[in-house]
This record gives structure tokens, sequence and C-alpha cells, in this order.
């Protein structure tokens, strides 16, 4: 189970790395695709970050 939490820690982190990549790509102007899109991946991407390293949280606290 603890492979899992690591796993699971890794994905998060690179979710969150993703994340901050469409957030920078927004602050730039005349960018493909649209800023509407760039804002949902990045919530998107957020989302199951967050998801991620609650599991991973609660995997390696309780076991």
């Amino acid at each position: 189970m603890k492979t899992a939490a690591v796993i699971l820690f890794i994905l998060s982190a690179i979710l969150l790395f993703g994340t901050l990549k469409y957030l920078v790509e927004l602050k730039r102007p005349g960018v493909y695709p649209p800023k509407q899109v760039l804002k949902k991946r990045a919530a998107g991407l957020a989302g199951f970050a967050c998801i991620c390293l609650l599991i991973a949280l609660s995997l390696s606290y309780f076991l």
C-alpha cells in the first residue's frame, strides 16, 4: 500500500505542475486554445490532483 500512496503523490505532483503550466499560459496574450478552454483544463487538473492527494494522504495515514 505504501507504493500506491507514493504513486498517487507523484501523480498529484505531475497534475499540479500541469495546472501551473495552464495558468501561466493564461497570462500570455494571443494564446491558442482560447482562455475558457485553458481555464477548464486547469480546473480539471487541479480537481483531479486534489482528489489524488487526498487519497494518497488517507492511504499513508491509515496504513
